[in-house]
């Protein structure tokens, strides 16, 4: 009997995808993931995040329900590398990160898979809503799930041909009603408990204030600086991203003062605080200048943009100009777009139809076929 390693989080999905499992004949065990130290912090775990001592509580819960064994294995250290520091740095880079493509890529994956096979697992599974497939040219990809509603193969987009090869993703062949019901039917504990919305380690979706006080701390400055050095970004004016700076127009204008870079992303209408009599919307972060450039609806779509750490699942590489279609958020519905290498890490997306709020620090993932080609973090527009 092959054996699985479940990362349970507390949710409806993760408990249903043991259950699964465990009905297909796998010797399942269910582990969840103990990432972060301060459940006041973690104050979303209320509400279905993955990260706080409740999601504990459900996953045992669930566990004694399905008749199967369940542990806690400790990753705040890899969380906090891999995911924090991470999240904190883009910001403070004037960039726009998701930390939750981190997670999966770094903790739900490579540190829970390596723990895992060392107790003799032949595999590990999750309840994202998506599949793995093995396709006709031998590689691993993931696939679309059956409902776009909840179709969560964005933020999967960076997982490795070794990765993919020991996951499994049952929920991925259900819709979420369906998984709620065969909750219900098992009468789980987590049955109708609500999705997490919001990025579990920060407090109220107050993104500028758990990064002010995460650099109180000296030794996470000096991760930041690290990364700067090694991004050779120049953000002297801008200090860390708090330092009050130019609103300024695409003509170098000035038109208000803003609160400092980290307040702000691209695409950003409310919030601003600036009266100029029309709506106007947040175009580009200059870290440089320490300048936020606004402009009219209009100006904050474009056609093209850059990708670099690229990472292939469909095709082993890029060789010649591909016509894909790309997501530049989770959120967005994708577009036709054709891509092509243009240095050894870089990728040059062009789109059929301008597409609003190209963000730099987002990741941009390709599909063809309800497949993901693969993709890569956005640069520059």
């Amino acid at each position: 009997m092959q054996k699985v390693v479940v990362g349970m989080s507390g949710g409806v999905d993760s408990s249903v995808a043991a259950y699964l499992l465990k009905k297909q004949g796998y010797d399942v065990i269910g582990v969840t993931m103990q990432i972060w130290q301060d459940e006041d912090v973690c104050s979303i775990s209320e509400n279905g995040g993955c990260c706080g001592l409740g999601a504990v509580e459900d996953s045992k819960r669930v566990a004694s329900v399905l008749d199967i064994p369940h542990y806690v294995m400790n990753f705040r250290k890899e969380f906090k590398e891999t995911v924090i520091d991470y999240f904190v740095s883009e910001y403070v880079m004037a960039r726009t990160p998701n930390p939750c493509i981190a997670c999966n890529r770094f903790v739900k994956w490579e540190a829970l898979l390596a723990r895992s096979l060392s107790i003799g697992a032949d595999y590990i599974a999750t309840g994202h809503y998506a599949s793995v497939a093995r396709l006709p040219n031998g590689r691993y990809a993931i696939k679309n799930s059956v409902t776009k509603a909840k179709d969560q193969t964005y933020a999967l987009y960076n997982l490795t041909q070794y990765q993919l090869e020991h996951t499994l993703m049952p929920v991925g062949d259900y819709s979420k009603d369906e998984i709620r019901a065969i909750a219900n039917k098992l009468k789980l504990p987590v049955a109708n408990k609500p999705d997490s919305q919001e990025i579990c380690f920060v407090a109220n979706n107050d993104y500028a204030g758990f990064i002010k006080e995460y650099l109180e701390d000296e030794d996470n400055k000096r991760i930041v600086e690290e990364k700067r050095a090694l991004y050779m970004i120049n953000m002297e004016r801008a200090g860390y991203g708090f330092t009050p700076g130019n609103f300024v127009d695409t003509s170098g204008n000035i038109l208000g003062k803003h609160q400092g870079l980290a307040h702000y992303t691209i695409g950003q209408r409310k919030g601003l605080n600036i009266a100029l009599g029309r709506p106007v919307f947040v175009m580009k972060l200059d870290p440089k200048t320490n300048e936020v450039v606004i402009g009219e609806a209009g100006d904050v779509f474009t056609d093209r943009f850059f990708v670099s750490d690229l990472n292939f699942m469909a095709i082993e590489n890029l060789e010649d100009e591909m016509v894909v279609n790309a997501k530049i958020r989770y959120g967005h519905k994708g577009a036709r777009c054709t891509i092509k290498r243009t240095a050894a890490e870089e990728i040059l997306c062009v789109f059929d139809e301008p597409q609003r709020a190209v963000t730099p620090g987002q990741a941009a993932v390709f599909y063809k076929d309800d497949y993901v080609v693969g993709g890569g973090i956005i640069v520059s527009s």
